[in-house]
C-alpha cells in the first residue's frame, strides 16, 4: 500500500525508520517544490538513493579522497558526454581508473551523502510506492537505515540552524578576505577551501560544485564564518543567470520525469509545460503530456496527442503501445490490435507488445488467440526477466473467462509468489472463489485487496455482491456505496443494487435517485426502467 504525507507533519528519519522497521521494499519520493529525491529499500534496508538534478558526487568523492586525478575525472566526463546512458561509475571502471569493489565502496559513500542531504528538506511532501526498484545500470548497495539515523539526526539540528543564515543555496556571499588574513583566527580546512570563492559572484551551490564539498560541509563551513563577522549575504543570483536555457530544459524534463513515475501529475504537467514554453518542439515533453493524459483517463485527449506526435515525429514504439492501451479503455480492443501490429513492425519481438495483445484479444471476447499472445509473451521474456503482475492478472482471467478455474487459480498462485502486494490479483482470486461458491475465502481474498489498496472501487463492489448474497443487506449497501464513491462509472448494476437495498429498506426516494443513476449509465436497463414505473405507479 502507498504511503505519502507532509514532511511538516512526519520527518524523513522517521518514515525511513517506519519503513525499516516494517521491512518494506520501495522507493520512498521527496519532493520540494523543484527539488526531488529518492530512497529505494529492499526487505528494510537502504540499496539506493538519488537526487535529481543534483551533480554527480561520485567524480567529486574519488577526487576529494585521492582516488582519482582531476585530469582522469574530465576524461571520463568528456566520454561519458558521448554516450549519455553510460554511468561514471561504469566508465571509470572500464578504463581502469578504479575496481569494481572500489566502485561498490564509494557508491555506498555517494548514497549516505545524498541521504543525509534529503534529510534536511524540512518542507515538501514524501510518497512510498512499494516494490519499485531502481534502474538497472544503478549499482545497488545494502545499508542499514539505523546506522545513518544518529548522523542524520546531527545534521538535521545543525542544518536547522545553517538555515537561518543561509535559507536556499542560489545565494550569494562575500567574505573580509583582508580582515581575516590580518586577523589571528584559525580556520577549519573545509573554510580554507572555500574562503577563496567567497567573492560576491558565486552561489553557495556552486562553492559546493567547485569545491567538490557536500552542501552541508559548505553550509556549515560559511556558517562559521558568517556567525564570526568574516562573511556576509550580498544577494540572489538571478534564475535566468544561474542556467543558460539548454540546462533549464535538461533540469525540468529530468523533474518532470521523476514526477511523473512517482505519479505526482500535476507537478509533471507543471515542467513539461514549461519546457514546451521554451521549446515547443520538444519531443519528451509533449509524449509524456500524453502520457498524464492516458493516467488521468483522458483518454480521446492521450489518443490526439499520440496521433499528432506520430504525425509529426513518424513510427515510434512507446506511441504505439500507448496509443492501444488508450483505445483498449475507450471500448475499442479491434482498433487497439491494428495499432499493436504497427508497434510490432516497429521493434519486432518485444515482450510487452504481445502482452497487450493479449489484453486487447481477450476484451474482444477471442480467449483462445488471448491465450496463444499471452504463452508468447512468457517465452518472449529473457531467462532472468520475471513476468509481469500484469501478466498473471490478464492471463489469470482470461483462463477464468474460459472457465479453466483450476489453472487460473495456479496461475494467480504463481503471481502472488512474485508479486505479493497486487490487490489486482489478491481481487482476482476473490473471483475464482467466488466463482466456486466458496464466499468465504473470496470475502478474505477481497478484504486482503483492500489492505493493500483502499481505492481499489472493484473490490468494495465485489464485497458489496459476497454480502448481498448472504442476505446482510447492510453491509452490502456499504460497501455499494463506498465503490460507486471511489468509481462512479464502475458500473450501472452498483447503482441498481443500491437502489433495491434502498427500496427494501424502504427509503423510496434513495431507491429512485440511485435507480436513476443507474439508467443513465445504461438506459437500455429494463429492469430498473420497470422497477421506476412500479414506483411512479404506485405514489399516484
Amino acid at each position: 500500500m502507498a504511503i505519502k504525507g507532509s514532511l511538516r507533519e512526519a520527518s524523513l528519519a522517521d518514515v525511513c525508520q517506519l519503513l525499516a522497521l516494517g521491512q518494506k521494499s520501495g522507493c520512498l519520493s521527496v519532493a520540494d517544490g523543484s527539488r526531488f529525491g529518492q530512497i529505494y529499500f529492499e526487505r528494510g534496508r537502504i540499496t539506493y538513493a538519488r537526487i535529481v538534478n543534483r551533480r554527480d558526487r561520485l567524480g567529486d568523492i574519488l577526487v576529494r579522497e585521492g582516488v582519482l586525478a582531476q585530469r582522469q575525472l574530465e576524461q571520463v566526463l568528456e566520454h561519458q558526454a558521448r554516450e549519455p546512458d553510460r554511468r561514471v561509475g561504469e566508465l571509470l571502471v572500464s578504463y581502469n581508473h578504479i575496481t569494481k569493489s572500489e566502485l561498490k565502496h564509494y557508491i555506498r559513500l555517494q548514497i549516505e551523502e545524498a541521504i543525509y542531504h534529503l534529510f534536511t528538506w524540512s518542507r515538501g511532501n514524501f510518497f512510498f510506492e512499494p516494490d519499485a526498484t531502481p534502474d538497472e545500470a544503478d549499482l545497488v548497495v545494502t545499508i542499514n537505515p539505523e546506522s545513518l539515523l544518529l548522523e542524520a539526526a546531527r545534521r538535521v539540528d545543525e542544518w536547522s540552524m545553517i538555515e537561518k543564515k543561509i535559507p536556499s543555496l542560489d545565494l550569494l556571499f562575500d567574505a573580509e578576505h583582508d580582515r581575516i588574513r590580518s586577523s589571528d583566527v584559525v580556520l577549519t580546512v573545509e573554510q580554507e577551501q572555500i574562503l577563496p570563492l567567497l567573492d560576491g559572484t558565486r552561489t553557495v551551490q556552486e562553492v559546493a560544485d567547485t569545491t567538490r564539498l557536500a552542501e552541508f560541509d559548505v553550509g556549515k563551513a560559511l556558517f562559521g564564518l558568517i556567525h564570526a563577522g568574516f562573511a556576509h549575504r550580498v544577494g540572489r543570483k538571478a534564475e535566468d543567470t544561474v542556467r543558460g536555457r539548454e540546462a533549464e530544459l535538461q533540469e525540468r524534463r529530468n523533474l518532470g520525469v521523476a514526477f511523473y513515475r512517482t505519479g505526482m501529475l500535476e507537478d509533471a504537467a507543471r515542467e513539461f509545460q514549461r519546457v514546451l514554453e521554451l521549446d515547443y518542439k520538444d519531443f519528451a515533453a509533449r509524449y509524456h503530456l500524453a502520457l498524464i493524459g492516458l493516467r488521468e483517463q483522458r483518454y480521446r485527449d492521450a489518443v490526439r496527442q499520440l496521433r499528432t506526435l506520430l504525425e509529426e515525429r513518424g513510427a515510434h514504439y512507446g506511441a504505439f503501445v500507448n496509443m492501444a492501451l488508450a483505445l483498449r479503455w475507450l471500448d475499442r480492443p479491434a482498433d487497439a490490435l491494428l495499432v499493436l501490429d504497427e508497434a510490432e513492425a516497429v521493434r519486432p519481438g518485444v515482450p510487452g507488445t504481445e502482452l497487450a495483445r493479449g489484453i486487447a484479444l481477450l476484451h474482444t471476447g477471442r480467449y483462445f488467440q488471448a491465450r496463444s499472445a499471452f504463452d508468447e509473451y512468457r517465452a518472449r521474456l529473457k531467462p532472468d526477466m520475471r513476468p509481469s503482475a500484469d501478466y498473471f492478472y490478464f492471463a489469470g482471467l482470461n483462463l477464468a473467462a474460459m472457465d479453466q478455474l483450476n489453472e487460473a487459480e495456479a496461475l494467480v498462485a504463481q503471481g502472488l509468489d512474485s508479486h505479493a502486494v497486487s490487490a489486482p490479483l489478491l481481487l482476482l482470486l476473490g473471483v475464482i472463489s467466488e466463482r466456486r461458491g466458496d464466499l468465504e475465502n473470496a470475502d478474505r481474498s477481497y478484504r486482503h485487496a483492500l489492505d493493500e489498496d483502499p481505492s481499489l472501487a472493484q473490490a468494495h463492489k465485489n464485497l458489496g455482491d459476497v454480502a448481498y448474497r448472504r442476505a446482510s443487506h447492510e453491509e452490502s449497501l456499504q460497501h455499494y456505496l463506498r465503490a460507486a464513491e471511489l468509481d462512479p462509472r464502475l458500473g450501472d448494476d452498483v447503482f441498481a443494487r443500491i437502489g433495491n437495498l434502498y427500496y427494501k429498506a424502504r427509503s423510496f426516494d434513495s431507491a429512485v435517485q440511485y435507480w436513476k443513476k443507474a439508467l443513465q449509465l445504461n438506459p437500455d436497463n429494463a429492469i430498473v426502467r420497470n422497477n421506476l414505473e412500479i414506483v411512479a405507479h404506485a405514489s399516484g
